[in-house]
């Protein structure tokens, strides 16, 4: 009888095995099913401007999709803003312009990301080592007041940047644009770094006072490169921010300091929108971003997730 009980047993408890391998199986499959549609979502908007760029105008108005088997890829696109095989050692107008504007964006993207990581590092580590009061502030109504900055919509500041702008002479100047910039992805910039510095044991600024460094050498011999995924993360995401900022490059600059958002939105005719020269131009204007992100994923990934177990 033992023996008979024994033996259900077992056979209940494979069963039961066989059903949480099961579940398992079914789970990993719904999963990745998930991250594959994901994936796909958000992918489809990249593979569509790039495989517009390579199409006619009959092709973008029948929605075809797969090169090769729906259309026949052509430099329509690319010729139109001088970059196709046959015309990139030609003399283009359109070619120069797009340079002017590529130069532009690295230059205000750099620029701003730059200067946003470096004042908001500042702050970031000032909020959380050090304690003040402003007025009623606290650190924490501080920081909530720089998370606070990303509710105001940009329409808001147009007319005072404007007036402002046009009494310092910085209307069509890469300096105003970049001075804008750096406010604009400034609050962001503190978010990222507070919370990576608030992992950071505040020991290490104590061992490293013991040793005879002051709060700065603590801070950028130190802190500064344990923090460093958050600061590449911050960067990057300013980089993007102020690469795709077309509101403000359109209102306050007139041509020397036109950025790519603008020009590819000017990309429309009599007829309508000219989608495979846009398609070009969208594609050749992403595809820096792209590959700063493919290459430093890892940094991107340990910064934005830094601070979210603790």
């Amino acid at each position: 009888m033992t023996s008979i009980t024994g033996g259900a047993r077992i056979v209940d408890d494979g069963r039961e095995a066989a059903s949480r391998q099961t579940r398992h199986v079914i789970g990993q499959i719904a999963l990745y099913s998930a991250l594959v549609v994901w994936a796909f979502v958000s992918l489809f908007p990249i593979y569509w401007t790039i495989t517009t760029s390579f199409k006619v105008a009959k092709d973008v108005q029948a929605g075809h999709l797969v090169p090769w088997v729906d259309f026949q890829p052509s430099w329509l696109g690319w010729r139109s803003l001088g970059l196709s095989p046959d015309t990139i050692g030609t003399l283009s107008t359109v070619r120069d312009e797009f340079m002017l504007r590529f130069f532009n964006s690295i230059e205000m993207g750099l620029g701003a990301s730059i200067l946003a990581v470096v004042i908001g590092s500042l702050a970031a580590y000032g909020l959380s080592r050090f304690q003040y009061k402003f007025l009623w502030m606290r650190n924490n109504d501080i920081s909530f007041f720089f998370l606070s900055q990303l509710i105001l919509p940009p329409v808001v500041l147009a007319l005072p940047f404007l007036v402002l702008y046009k009494e310092l002479a910085l209307l069509d100047n890469p300096v105003g644009l970049i001075l804008l910039y750096t406010l604009t992805v400034l609050p962001i910039v503190v978010w990222i770094m507070k919370d990576q510095f608030d992992t950071i044991p505040t020991e290490l600024d104590e061992a490293a006072q013991v040793d005879g460094l002051g709060p700065w050498g603590t801070f950028v011999r130190i802190i500064l490169p344990i923090a460093l995924p958050g600061t590449v993360a911050a960067f990057i995401l300013s980089l993007i921010l102020c690469w795709n900022e077309y509101f403000f490059a359109a209102l306050l600059t007139s041509s020397d300091a036109k950025t790519l958002p603008v020009m590819v939105a000017s990309q429309t005719g009599s007829q309508g929108i000219n989608w495979w020269a846009m398609a070009a131009l969208s594609t050749a204007a992403i595809m820096p971003l792209v590959i700063i992100g493919v290459a430093l994923e890892r940094y991107i990934i340990k910064g934005l997730t830094a601070g979210s177990v603790k």
